[in-house]
Protein backbone atom coordinates (compact mmCIF):
# COMPACT_ATOMS: atom_id res chain seq x y z
CA UNK A 1 0.00 0.00 0.00
CA UNK A 2 2.81 2.39 0.84
CA UNK A 3 4.34 1.79 -2.59
CA UNK A 4 1.02 2.46 -4.34
CA UNK A 5 0.51 5.60 -2.25
CA UNK A 6 3.99 6.81 -3.08
CA UNK A 7 3.39 6.26 -6.80
CA UNK A 8 0.04 8.09 -6.63
CA UNK A 9 1.64 10.99 -4.77
CA UNK A 10 4.44 11.17 -7.33
CA UNK A 11 2.01 11.12 -10.25
CA UNK A 12 -0.12 13.84 -8.62
CA UNK A 13 2.96 15.97 -8.08
CA UNK A 14 4.02 15.44 -11.69
CA UNK A 15 0.53 16.39 -12.88
CA UNK A 16 0.69 19.50 -10.72
CA UNK A 17 4.09 20.41 -12.14
CA UNK A 18 2.92 19.97 -15.74
CA UNK A 19 -0.21 22.01 -15.02
CA UNK A 20 1.86 24.75 -13.40
CA UNK A 21 4.19 24.83 -16.38
CA UNK A 22 1.40 24.94 -18.93
CA UNK A 23 -0.65 27.53 -17.03
CA UNK A 24 2.37 29.70 -16.35
CA UNK A 25 3.56 29.60 -19.94
CA UNK A 26 0.03 30.39 -21.14
CA UNK A 27 -0.47 33.29 -18.70
CA UNK A 28 3.01 34.62 -19.41
CA UNK A 29 2.38 34.54 -23.16
CA UNK A 30 -0.97 36.29 -22.66
CA UNK A 31 0.66 39.03 -20.60
CA UNK A 32 3.49 39.44 -23.11
CA UNK A 33 0.97 39.59 -25.98
CA UNK A 34 -1.15 42.22 -24.19
CA UNK A 35 1.83 44.36 -23.24
CA UNK A 36 3.36 44.09 -26.70
CA UNK A 37 0.00 45.22 -28.08
CA UNK A 38 0.09 48.23 -25.73
CA UNK A 39 3.67 48.92 -26.77
CA UNK A 40 2.86 48.83 -30.47
CA UNK A 41 -0.17 51.10 -29.92
CA UNK A 42 2.01 53.50 -27.91
CA UNK A 43 4.64 53.54 -30.67
CA UNK A 44 2.02 54.99 -33.03
CA UNK A 45 1.35 57.79 -30.52
CA UNK A 46 5.08 58.51 -30.07
CA UNK A 47 5.99 61.20 -32.58
CA UNK A 48 8.28 63.59 -30.68
CA UNK A 49 11.07 63.44 -28.12
CA UNK A 50 8.58 64.59 -25.48
CA UNK A 51 6.40 61.59 -26.31
CA UNK A 52 9.34 59.18 -26.10
CA UNK A 53 10.95 60.59 -22.94
CA UNK A 54 7.93 61.88 -21.00
CA UNK A 55 4.85 60.27 -22.56
CA UNK A 56 3.72 63.64 -23.89
CA UNK A 57 3.20 64.80 -20.27
CA UNK A 58 -0.31 63.42 -20.65
CA UNK A 59 -0.75 61.22 -17.56
CA UNK A 60 -2.97 62.15 -14.61
CA UNK A 61 -1.80 62.10 -10.99
CA UNK A 62 -3.56 58.77 -10.39
CA UNK A 63 -2.15 57.18 -13.55
CA UNK A 64 1.34 58.35 -12.75
CA UNK A 65 0.97 57.23 -9.14
CA UNK A 66 0.03 53.75 -10.33
CA UNK A 67 2.96 53.77 -12.76
CA UNK A 68 5.34 54.89 -10.00
CA UNK A 69 4.01 52.05 -7.87
CA UNK A 70 4.54 49.69 -10.79
CA UNK A 71 8.08 50.99 -11.21
CA UNK A 72 8.90 50.88 -7.50
CA UNK A 73 7.28 47.60 -6.44
CA UNK A 74 9.88 45.53 -8.18
CA UNK A 75 11.05 41.94 -7.94
CA UNK A 76 12.89 43.10 -4.84
CA UNK A 77 9.60 43.93 -3.18
CA UNK A 78 7.58 40.92 -4.26
CA UNK A 79 10.25 38.24 -4.26
CA UNK A 80 13.18 39.61 -2.26
CA UNK A 81 11.42 41.14 0.75
CA UNK A 82 9.05 38.22 1.12
CA UNK A 83 12.08 35.93 1.02
CA UNK A 84 14.06 37.88 3.61
CA UNK A 85 11.08 38.03 5.98
CA UNK A 86 10.50 34.29 5.48
CA UNK A 87 14.13 33.51 6.35
CA UNK A 88 14.94 36.19 8.93
CA UNK A 89 11.59 37.32 10.34
CA UNK A 90 11.62 40.72 12.01
CA UNK A 91 14.82 41.89 10.34
CA UNK A 92 13.40 41.31 6.88
CA UNK A 93 10.61 43.81 7.47
CA UNK A 94 13.23 46.57 7.83
CA UNK A 95 13.39 46.69 4.04
CA UNK A 96 9.67 47.41 3.79
CA UNK A 97 9.89 50.22 6.33
CA UNK A 98 12.93 51.76 4.66
CA UNK A 99 11.46 51.66 1.16
CA UNK A 100 8.22 53.26 2.39
CA UNK A 101 9.72 56.03 4.54
CA UNK A 102 11.96 56.97 1.61
CA UNK A 103 8.94 58.37 -0.22
CA UNK A 104 8.59 61.16 2.30
CA UNK A 105 12.01 62.47 1.27
CA UNK A 106 11.02 62.30 -2.39
CA UNK A 107 7.67 64.02 -1.75
CA UNK A 108 8.92 66.83 0.48
CA UNK A 109 12.24 67.67 -1.16
CA UNK A 110 12.32 66.53 -4.77
CA UNK A 111 9.09 65.66 -6.65
CA UNK A 112 7.48 69.04 -7.33
CA UNK A 113 10.71 71.04 -7.66
CA UNK A 114 12.28 68.54 -10.05
CA UNK A 115 9.18 68.33 -12.24
CA UNK A 116 8.97 72.12 -12.47
CA UNK A 117 12.59 72.77 -13.33
CA UNK A 118 13.52 69.91 -15.69
CA UNK A 119 12.34 68.46 -19.00
CA UNK A 120 13.34 64.83 -19.53
CA UNK A 121 16.17 63.74 -17.22
CA UNK A 122 17.75 64.44 -13.84
CA UNK A 123 20.61 66.24 -15.60
CA UNK A 124 18.22 68.91 -16.94
CA UNK A 125 18.04 70.25 -13.39
CA UNK A 126 21.67 69.67 -12.45
CA UNK A 127 23.07 71.35 -15.57
CA UNK A 128 20.67 74.30 -15.71
CA UNK A 129 23.02 76.77 -14.01
CA UNK A 130 26.25 74.86 -14.69
CA UNK A 131 28.50 74.14 -17.65
CA UNK A 132 26.53 71.58 -19.62
CA UNK A 133 29.09 69.05 -20.82
CA UNK A 134 30.85 67.98 -17.59
CA UNK A 135 27.66 67.87 -15.52
CA UNK A 136 25.61 65.98 -18.10
CA UNK A 137 28.43 63.48 -18.62
CA UNK A 138 28.63 62.82 -14.89
CA UNK A 139 24.83 62.50 -14.62
CA UNK A 140 24.72 60.01 -17.51
CA UNK A 141 27.45 57.86 -15.92
CA UNK A 142 25.64 57.89 -12.58
CA UNK A 143 22.24 57.09 -14.13
CA UNK A 144 23.59 54.10 -16.03
CA UNK A 145 25.45 52.75 -12.98
CA UNK A 146 22.43 52.95 -10.67
CA UNK A 147 20.13 51.49 -13.32
CA UNK A 148 22.42 48.51 -13.93
CA UNK A 149 22.59 47.71 -10.20
CA UNK A 150 18.80 47.78 -10.12
CA UNK A 151 18.50 45.75 -13.32
CA UNK A 152 20.67 43.00 -11.82
CA UNK A 153 18.07 42.48 -9.10
CA UNK A 154 15.23 42.05 -11.59
CA UNK A 155 17.18 39.64 -13.78
CA UNK A 156 18.25 37.49 -10.83
CA UNK A 157 14.64 37.36 -9.65
CA UNK A 158 13.53 36.24 -13.10
CA UNK A 159 16.04 33.40 -13.18
CA UNK A 160 15.06 32.11 -9.74
CA UNK A 161 11.36 32.31 -10.57
CA UNK A 162 11.58 30.32 -13.76
CA UNK A 163 13.67 27.61 -12.10
CA UNK A 164 10.87 27.15 -9.56
CA UNK A 165 8.09 27.17 -12.14
CA UNK A 166 9.71 24.62 -14.39
CA UNK A 167 10.66 22.42 -11.45
CA UNK A 168 14.35 22.83 -12.25
CA UNK A 169 16.60 22.03 -9.32
CA UNK A 170 20.28 21.07 -9.17
CA UNK A 171 20.60 17.71 -10.94
CA UNK A 172 17.42 18.09 -13.03
CA UNK A 173 16.92 19.24 -16.61
CA UNK A 174 14.26 20.93 -18.73
CA UNK A 175 14.28 20.81 -22.54
CA UNK A 176 17.80 19.51 -22.30
CA UNK A 177 18.94 22.42 -20.09
CA UNK A 178 20.23 22.04 -16.56
CA UNK A 179 19.17 24.47 -13.80
CA UNK A 180 22.01 26.94 -14.40
CA UNK A 181 21.47 27.03 -18.18
CA UNK A 182 17.71 27.51 -17.78
CA UNK A 183 18.25 30.51 -15.48
CA UNK A 184 20.65 32.08 -17.97
CA UNK A 185 18.16 31.51 -20.81
CA UNK A 186 15.45 33.23 -18.73
CA UNK A 187 17.67 36.23 -18.04
CA UNK A 188 18.36 36.58 -21.77
CA UNK A 189 14.63 36.33 -22.56
CA UNK A 190 13.64 39.00 -20.02
CA UNK A 191 16.44 41.26 -21.25
CA UNK A 192 15.24 40.91 -24.84
CA UNK A 193 11.66 41.78 -23.92
CA UNK A 194 12.68 44.86 -21.94
CA UNK A 195 14.66 46.13 -24.92
CA UNK A 196 11.59 45.69 -27.16
CA UNK A 197 9.33 47.58 -24.73
CA UNK A 198 11.67 50.57 -24.59
CA UNK A 199 12.77 50.76 -28.21
CA UNK A 200 9.24 50.39 -29.57
CA UNK A 201 6.96 52.00 -26.98
CA UNK A 202 9.05 54.64 -25.22
CA UNK A 203 7.63 56.24 -22.09
CA UNK A 204 3.97 55.85 -23.10
CA UNK A 205 4.24 52.13 -23.67
CA UNK A 206 6.35 51.62 -20.55
CA UNK A 207 3.91 53.62 -18.40
CA UNK A 208 0.85 51.65 -19.46
CA UNK A 209 2.73 48.37 -18.90
CA UNK A 210 3.58 49.58 -15.39
CA UNK A 211 -0.03 50.53 -14.65
CA UNK A 212 -1.28 47.10 -15.74
CA UNK A 213 1.43 45.45 -13.68
CA UNK A 214 0.59 47.50 -10.56
CA UNK A 215 -3.05 46.33 -10.69
CA UNK A 216 -1.95 42.71 -11.14
CA UNK A 217 0.61 42.85 -8.34
CA UNK A 218 -1.75 44.48 -5.83
CA UNK A 219 -4.48 41.98 -6.70
CA UNK A 220 -2.16 38.98 -6.38
CA UNK A 221 -0.63 40.15 -3.10
CA UNK A 222 -4.07 40.95 -1.62
CA UNK A 223 -5.43 37.52 -2.59
CA UNK A 224 -2.49 35.73 -1.00
CA UNK A 225 -2.72 37.86 2.15
CA UNK A 226 -6.41 37.04 2.61
CA UNK A 227 -5.71 33.33 2.13
CA UNK A 228 -2.82 33.37 4.61
CA UNK A 229 -4.91 35.13 7.24
CA UNK A 230 -7.85 32.79 6.58
CA UNK A 231 -5.53 29.82 7.10
CA UNK A 232 -4.83 31.11 10.61
CA UNK A 233 -8.40 32.27 11.31
CA UNK A 234 -7.33 35.91 10.89
CA UNK A 235 -5.29 35.57 14.06
CA UNK A 236 -1.95 37.38 13.63
CA UNK A 237 -0.57 35.94 16.85
CA UNK A 238 -1.19 32.41 15.61
CA UNK A 239 0.45 33.23 12.27
CA UNK A 240 3.56 34.69 13.90
CA UNK A 241 3.81 31.82 16.38
CA UNK A 242 3.62 29.20 13.64
CA UNK A 243 6.15 31.11 11.53
CA UNK A 244 8.60 31.25 14.43
CA UNK A 245 8.13 27.55 15.14
CA UNK A 246 8.60 26.52 11.50
CA UNK A 247 11.63 28.76 11.04
CA UNK A 248 13.79 26.62 13.32
CA UNK A 249 14.96 29.76 15.10
CA UNK A 250 12.27 30.00 17.78
CA UNK A 251 11.51 33.33 19.40
CA UNK A 252 14.61 34.91 17.83
CA UNK A 253 12.69 34.89 14.54
CA UNK A 254 10.37 37.58 15.88
CA UNK A 255 13.11 39.71 17.43
CA UNK A 256 15.73 42.01 15.90
CA UNK A 257 19.27 40.76 15.42
CA UNK A 258 18.81 37.56 13.42
CA UNK A 259 20.07 39.03 10.12
CA UNK A 260 21.27 42.55 10.93
CA UNK A 261 23.15 43.87 13.93
CA UNK A 262 24.01 40.33 14.97
CA UNK A 263 25.93 40.11 18.23
CA UNK A 264 28.89 37.75 17.84
CA UNK A 265 30.00 36.20 21.13
CA UNK A 266 33.63 36.97 21.92
CA UNK A 267 34.09 39.22 18.88
CA UNK A 268 33.20 42.81 19.74
CA UNK A 269 34.71 44.12 16.50
CA UNK A 270 32.44 42.02 14.29
CA UNK A 271 29.46 42.91 16.46
CA UNK A 272 30.25 46.59 15.94
CA UNK A 273 30.53 46.11 12.18
CA UNK A 274 27.19 44.26 12.10
CA UNK A 275 25.41 47.08 13.91
CA UNK A 276 26.98 49.76 11.74
CA UNK A 277 25.99 47.76 8.64
CA UNK A 278 22.36 47.87 9.80
CA UNK A 279 22.54 51.64 10.23
CA UNK A 280 24.18 51.94 6.82
CA UNK A 281 21.38 49.94 5.20
CA UNK A 282 18.70 52.12 6.81
CA UNK A 283 20.33 55.36 5.64
CA UNK A 284 20.64 54.04 2.08
CA UNK A 285 17.01 52.89 1.93
CA UNK A 286 15.58 56.14 3.28
CA UNK A 287 17.69 58.48 1.14
CA UNK A 288 18.01 56.39 -2.02
CA UNK A 289 14.56 56.82 -3.56
CA UNK A 290 15.01 60.55 -4.13
CA UNK A 291 18.07 59.79 -6.27
CA UNK A 292 16.76 56.91 -8.40
CA UNK A 293 16.79 58.00 -12.07
CA UNK A 294 13.91 55.77 -13.19
CA UNK A 295 11.70 57.23 -10.43
CA UNK A 296 12.78 60.83 -11.01
CA UNK A 297 11.89 60.81 -14.72
CA UNK A 298 8.33 59.77 -13.85
CA UNK A 299 7.71 63.28 -12.46
CA UNK A 300 8.11 64.66 -15.99
CA UNK A 301 5.16 62.65 -17.35
CA UNK A 302 2.47 64.79 -15.67
CA UNK A 303 1.26 68.18 -16.97
CA UNK A 304 1.40 70.18 -13.72
CA UNK A 305 3.17 70.39 -10.38
CA UNK A 306 -0.12 69.62 -8.65
CA UNK A 307 -0.36 66.37 -10.61
CA UNK A 308 3.24 65.55 -9.59
CA UNK A 309 2.32 65.93 -5.91
CA UNK A 310 -0.84 63.88 -6.40
CA UNK A 311 1.08 61.12 -8.14
CA UNK A 312 3.48 60.83 -5.20
CA UNK A 313 0.59 60.73 -2.72
CA UNK A 314 -1.11 57.98 -4.74
CA UNK A 315 2.20 56.14 -4.94
CA UNK A 316 2.69 56.34 -1.15
CA UNK A 317 -0.78 54.88 -0.58
CA UNK A 318 -0.32 52.07 -3.08
CA UNK A 319 3.21 51.23 -2.04
CA UNK A 320 2.45 51.50 1.68
CA UNK A 321 -0.46 49.08 1.36
CA UNK A 322 1.67 46.66 -0.59
CA UNK A 323 4.49 46.67 1.96
CA UNK A 324 2.02 45.89 4.72
CA UNK A 325 0.95 42.90 2.65
CA UNK A 326 4.55 41.67 2.45
CA UNK A 327 4.33 40.95 6.18
CA UNK A 328 1.68 38.32 5.54
CA UNK A 329 3.57 36.99 2.51
CA UNK A 330 6.86 36.62 4.37
CA UNK A 331 5.56 35.21 7.65
CA UNK A 332 3.04 33.11 5.75
CA UNK A 333 5.85 31.56 3.71
CA UNK A 334 7.82 30.87 6.88
CA UNK A 335 4.82 29.18 8.50
CA UNK A 336 3.41 27.22 5.56
CA UNK A 337 6.48 26.49 3.42
CA UNK A 338 9.34 26.52 5.93
CA UNK A 339 12.86 27.90 5.60
CA UNK A 340 14.37 24.55 4.58
CA UNK A 341 12.04 24.17 1.58
CA UNK A 342 12.63 27.79 0.59
CA UNK A 343 16.42 27.62 0.71
CA UNK A 344 16.40 24.22 -1.01
CA UNK A 345 14.82 25.91 -4.03
CA UNK A 346 16.75 29.20 -3.83
CA UNK A 347 19.46 29.92 -1.24
CA UNK A 348 18.67 33.63 -1.12
CA UNK A 349 14.95 33.05 -0.54
CA UNK A 350 13.80 34.73 -3.75
CA UNK A 351 11.14 32.06 -4.42
CA UNK A 352 9.36 32.26 -1.04
CA UNK A 353 6.27 34.10 -2.39
CA UNK A 354 5.63 31.74 -5.32
CA UNK A 355 6.19 28.72 -3.05
CA UNK A 356 3.66 30.19 -0.63
CA UNK A 357 1.19 30.58 -3.52
CA UNK A 358 1.58 26.89 -4.33
CA UNK A 359 1.01 25.89 -0.69
CA UNK A 360 -2.10 28.10 -0.45
CA UNK A 361 -3.48 26.71 -3.70
CA UNK A 362 -3.11 23.17 -2.38
CA UNK A 363 -4.98 24.08 0.81
CA UNK A 364 -7.77 26.20 -0.67
CA UNK A 365 -8.24 25.15 -4.30
CA UNK A 366 -8.30 21.38 -4.43
CA UNK A 367 -4.89 19.85 -3.94
CA UNK A 368 -1.93 19.72 -6.32
CA UNK A 369 -3.77 21.07 -9.35
CA UNK A 370 -5.07 24.02 -7.33
CA UNK A 371 -1.56 24.66 -6.07
CA UNK A 372 -0.24 24.57 -9.61
CA UNK A 373 -2.93 26.99 -10.77
CA UNK A 374 -2.32 29.60 -8.04
CA UNK A 375 1.44 29.23 -8.48
CA UNK A 376 1.02 29.91 -12.19
CA UNK A 377 -1.09 33.02 -11.55
CA UNK A 378 1.31 34.49 -8.99
CA UNK A 379 4.30 33.61 -11.14
CA UNK A 380 2.74 35.44 -14.08
CA UNK A 381 2.26 38.46 -11.81
CA UNK A 382 5.92 38.24 -10.79
CA UNK A 383 6.93 38.10 -14.44
CA UNK A 384 4.80 41.17 -15.09
CA UNK A 385 6.56 42.88 -12.18
CA UNK A 386 10.00 42.12 -13.53
CA UNK A 387 9.24 43.10 -17.12
CA UNK A 388 7.63 46.42 -16.16
CA UNK A 389 10.48 47.46 -13.87
CA UNK A 390 13.30 46.52 -16.24
CA UNK A 391 11.56 48.51 -18.99
CA UNK A 392 11.46 51.61 -16.76
CA UNK A 393 15.11 51.23 -15.78
CA UNK A 394 16.26 50.72 -19.36
CA UNK A 395 14.26 53.76 -20.48
CA UNK A 396 15.85 55.95 -17.78
CA UNK A 397 19.40 54.97 -18.66
CA UNK A 398 18.95 55.04 -22.45
CA UNK A 399 17.22 58.45 -22.20
CA UNK A 400 20.13 59.83 -20.21
CA UNK A 401 22.65 58.50 -22.73
CA UNK A 402 20.74 59.98 -25.67
CA UNK A 403 19.51 63.29 -24.21
CA UNK A 404 22.38 64.12 -21.86
CA UNK A 405 25.49 62.59 -23.39
CA UNK A 406 24.75 62.36 -27.11
CA UNK A 407 22.59 65.44 -27.68
CA UNK A 408 24.17 67.86 -25.19
CA UNK A 409 27.75 66.63 -24.83
CA UNK A 410 28.71 65.12 -28.18
CA UNK A 411 26.40 67.23 -30.37
CA UNK A 412 26.51 70.32 -28.09
CA UNK A 413 22.74 70.73 -28.19
CA UNK A 414 22.46 70.60 -31.97
CA UNK A 415 21.01 67.09 -32.39
CA UNK A 416 17.50 66.80 -33.80
CA UNK A 417 14.70 65.10 -31.90
CA UNK A 418 14.71 62.25 -34.41
CA UNK A 419 18.44 61.67 -33.85
CA UNK A 420 18.00 61.72 -30.07
CA UNK A 421 15.25 59.13 -30.09
CA UNK A 422 17.19 56.89 -32.47
CA UNK A 423 20.25 56.99 -30.19
CA UNK A 424 18.04 56.27 -27.16
CA UNK A 425 16.76 53.13 -28.85
CA UNK A 426 20.27 51.99 -29.77
CA UNK A 427 21.41 52.70 -26.20
CA UNK A 428 18.68 50.42 -24.85
CA UNK A 429 20.28 47.55 -26.77
CA UNK A 430 23.69 48.15 -25.23
CA UNK A 431 22.42 48.62 -21.68
CA UNK A 432 20.30 45.49 -21.98
CA UNK A 433 23.31 43.46 -23.15
CA UNK A 434 25.50 44.66 -20.26
CA UNK A 435 22.76 43.95 -17.71
CA UNK A 436 22.23 40.44 -19.05
CA UNK A 437 25.96 39.66 -18.86
CA UNK A 438 26.37 40.95 -15.28
CA UNK A 439 23.19 39.26 -14.04
CA UNK A 440 24.58 35.84 -14.88
CA UNK A 441 27.24 36.35 -12.16
CA UNK A 442 24.87 37.74 -9.52
CA UNK A 443 22.47 34.81 -9.21
CA UNK A 444 23.49 33.91 -5.63
CA UNK A 445 22.44 37.28 -4.21
CA UNK A 446 19.06 38.19 -2.72
CA UNK A 447 17.28 40.60 -5.03
CA UNK A 448 16.20 42.94 -2.22
CA UNK A 449 19.82 43.22 -1.17
CA UNK A 450 20.91 44.08 -4.72
CA UNK A 451 18.31 46.86 -4.82
CA UNK A 452 19.61 48.19 -1.49
CA UNK A 453 23.00 48.59 -3.15
CA UNK A 454 21.38 50.54 -6.00
CA UNK A 455 19.76 52.79 -3.39
CA UNK A 456 23.15 53.38 -1.75
CA UNK A 457 24.76 54.35 -5.04
CA UNK A 458 21.85 56.67 -5.92
CA UNK A 459 21.91 58.34 -2.51
CA UNK A 460 25.69 58.77 -2.65
CA UNK A 461 26.04 60.31 -6.10
CA UNK A 462 22.71 61.70 -7.30
CA UNK A 463 21.02 62.95 -4.15
CA UNK A 464 23.80 65.36 -3.01
CA UNK A 465 23.95 66.94 -6.47
CA UNK A 466 20.14 67.27 -6.70
CA UNK A 467 19.68 68.83 -3.26
CA UNK A 468 22.65 71.18 -3.64
CA UNK A 469 21.36 72.28 -7.07
CA UNK A 470 17.88 73.03 -5.79
CA UNK A 471 18.72 74.60 -2.42
CA UNK A 472 22.34 75.93 -2.38
CA UNK A 473 22.83 79.28 -4.09
CA UNK A 474 26.64 78.93 -4.14
CA UNK A 475 26.67 75.50 -5.85
CA UNK A 476 28.51 75.32 -9.19
CA UNK A 477 29.81 73.00 -11.93
CA UNK A 478 32.83 71.81 -9.99
CA UNK A 479 30.65 70.96 -7.00
CA UNK A 480 28.17 69.00 -9.11
CA UNK A 481 30.87 66.94 -10.80
CA UNK A 482 32.68 66.28 -7.53
CA UNK A 483 29.44 65.27 -5.78
CA UNK A 484 28.37 62.83 -8.48
CA UNK A 485 31.73 61.20 -9.15
CA UNK A 486 32.84 61.27 -5.50
CA UNK A 487 29.69 59.65 -4.17
CA UNK A 488 29.39 57.23 -7.09
CA UNK A 489 32.99 56.02 -7.07
CA UNK A 490 33.16 55.69 -3.28
CA UNK A 491 29.97 53.60 -3.22
CA UNK A 492 30.98 51.34 -6.12
CA UNK A 493 34.54 50.83 -4.84
CA UNK A 494 33.40 50.00 -1.32
CA UNK A 495 30.89 47.49 -2.72
CA UNK A 496 33.60 45.95 -4.92
CA UNK A 497 35.85 45.37 -1.91
CA UNK A 498 33.00 44.19 0.35
CA UNK A 499 31.66 40.68 1.09
CA UNK A 500 28.98 41.32 -1.55
CA UNK A 501 31.46 40.69 -4.37
CA UNK A 502 34.00 38.27 -2.88
CA UNK A 503 35.07 36.42 0.25
CA UNK A 504 31.74 34.85 1.28
CA UNK A 505 29.62 31.87 0.23
CA UNK A 506 26.86 34.18 -1.06
CA UNK A 507 29.19 36.60 -2.90
CA UNK A 508 29.08 37.21 -6.64
CA UNK A 509 32.49 35.50 -6.82
CA UNK A 510 32.48 33.05 -3.87
CA UNK A 511 35.70 31.33 -4.95
CA UNK A 512 37.74 34.54 -4.73
CA UNK A 513 38.58 36.83 -1.83
CA UNK A 514 39.77 40.41 -2.23
CA UNK A 515 37.39 42.01 0.27
CA UNK A 516 38.74 44.34 2.95
CA UNK A 517 35.71 46.60 3.56
CA UNK A 518 33.73 44.87 6.34
CA UNK A 519 30.24 46.30 5.59
CA UNK A 520 27.82 44.93 3.02
CA UNK A 521 26.19 48.31 2.43
CA UNK A 522 28.47 51.35 1.87
CA UNK A 523 25.87 54.07 2.48
CA UNK A 524 27.06 55.20 5.89
CA UNK A 525 30.39 56.28 4.38
CA UNK A 526 29.65 56.95 0.72
CA UNK A 527 26.58 59.19 1.24
CA UNK A 528 28.30 61.71 3.56
CA UNK A 529 31.35 61.49 1.30
CA UNK A 530 29.20 62.48 -1.69
CA UNK A 531 27.88 65.54 0.17
CA UNK A 532 31.41 66.40 1.32
CA UNK A 533 32.78 66.14 -2.22
CA UNK A 534 30.03 68.44 -3.47
CA UNK A 535 30.91 71.04 -0.82
CA UNK A 536 34.66 70.82 -1.46
CA UNK A 537 34.24 71.03 -5.22
CA UNK A 538 32.05 74.11 -4.83
CA UNK A 539 34.27 76.09 -2.45
CA UNK A 540 37.49 75.51 -4.42
CA UNK A 541 35.90 76.97 -7.55
CA UNK A 542 35.20 80.65 -8.11
CA UNK A 543 32.34 79.97 -10.53
CA UNK A 544 29.07 81.46 -9.34
CA UNK A 545 25.97 82.61 -11.24
CA UNK A 546 23.49 84.37 -8.97
CA UNK A 547 21.08 85.21 -11.78
CA UNK A 548 20.87 81.62 -13.00
CA UNK A 549 20.09 80.37 -9.50
CA UNK A 550 17.32 82.96 -9.18
CA UNK A 551 15.86 81.75 -12.49
CA UNK A 552 16.08 78.10 -11.36
CA UNK A 553 14.38 79.02 -8.09
CA UNK A 554 11.48 80.62 -9.95
CA UNK A 555 11.16 77.60 -12.23
CA UNK A 556 11.29 75.15 -9.32
CA UNK A 557 8.57 76.96 -7.42
CA UNK A 558 6.28 77.88 -10.32
CA UNK A 559 7.22 75.71 -13.31
CA UNK A 560 7.37 78.84 -15.45
CA UNK A 561 9.50 78.40 -18.59
CA UNK A 562 10.54 74.84 -17.83
CA UNK A 563 8.63 73.04 -20.62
Amino acid sequence: MSTVLAVETFLAAEAGNHTARNLTITLFLVFVAVTLGITIWASRQTKTATDFYAGGRSFSGFQNGMAIGGDYMSAASFLGIAGIIALYGYDGFLYSIGFLVAWLVALLLVAELLRNSGRYTMADVLAFRMRQRPVRTAAAVSTITVSIFYLLAQMVGAGALVALLLGIRPGTTFLGMDAATAKVATIIMVGTLMIIYVTVGGMKGTTYVQIVKAFLLMGGALLMTILVLAKFNFNLSELLGQAAAASGKGSAFLEPGLRYGVEVAGNSTQTFYNKVDLLSLGIALVLGTAGLPHILIRFYTVPTAKAARKSVLWAIGIIGTFYLLTLALGFGAAALVGSQAITAQDKAGNTAAPQLAEALGIDFFGGELGGAALLAIIAAVAFATILAVVAGLTLASSSSLAHDFYANVLKKGEASERQEVRVARISALGIGAVSIALSIYAQNLNVAFLVALAFAVAASGNLPAILYSLFWRRFNTSGAVWAIYGGLLSAVLLVFFSPVVSGAATSMFPDHDWQWFPLSNPGILSIPFGFLCGWIGTVISKEHDEAKYAELEVRALTGSGAH
